[in-house]
């Protein structure tokens, strides 16, 4: 039995699938990176935390279940119908706020007003990963995560843009040029992930 099997799932987590399947998605935050989400979380009590790309709220489950009770999510994305089933079973939560809005324009917006930053931001979308780079690094506090995944090849998923390999190099050689932050690259693991932490 392998260590993430020894560890229970988000309670809310099955139904999602049952529902994201029914949509006929299969592109959502894998399992192991849902323990390293639900792990990073952990060690922010009281954390305020980020997710760009909220789609059935598979990541979300994972984030929630390693929250505190004074932690506080927001999670955003742009279609309506993922997050009528990331609604469906994480709006009775008090500590997420769930926004349907595009990924750049809210990045640009909340880029520059005076609101707090944040501990964790979980980039699991276009916005704050290809695009919007420095918007979203711009809200992580010192000390704070930046996550990034689906950074390795994945031919099983039909969605993937061609280019994703050039944009995927892109990304990782304007990440190694920021000064400032410390990196741990697990890009052989799981759907290939980046962890960075700001000084």
């Amino acid at each position: 039995m392998s260590m993430t099997q020894s560890v229970p799932r988000p309670r809310t987590l099955d139904a999602i699938e049952v529902d994201t399947e029914g949509l006929g998605l299969g592109m959502s935050c894998e399992e192991a990176v849902g323990h390293l989400l639900r792990a990073l979380v952990s060690s922010k009590p009281g954390g305020r935390v980020l997710e760009l790309g909220t789609g059935t709220g598979v990541g979300t489950a994972w984030l929630l279940a390693g929250m505190d009770e004074r932690a506080r999510l927001d999670t955003l994305d742009n279609d309506p119908e993922c997050l009528g089933v990331a609604r469906r079973h994480h709006t009775a939560d008090p500590r997420v706020t769930i926004f349907e809005a595009d990924g750049g324009t809210w990045l640009s917006d909340r880029a520059t007003d005076d609101g707090p930053g944040y501990d964790m931001v979980f980039a699991n979308t276009g916005p704050g990963k290809f695009t919007h780079l420095d918007e979203a690094l711009s809200l992580v506090d010192r000390g704070g995560f930046y996550v990034v995944d689906d950074l390795a090849r994945q031919p099983e998923r039909t969605s993937e843009p061609e280019d994703h390999c050039l944009a995927v190099e892109g990304l990782l050689e304007n990440l190694e040029s920021r000064a400032g932050w410390e990196r741990l690259p697990l890009l052989g693991w799981s759907c290939g992930v980046l962890v960075m932490v700001r000084k």
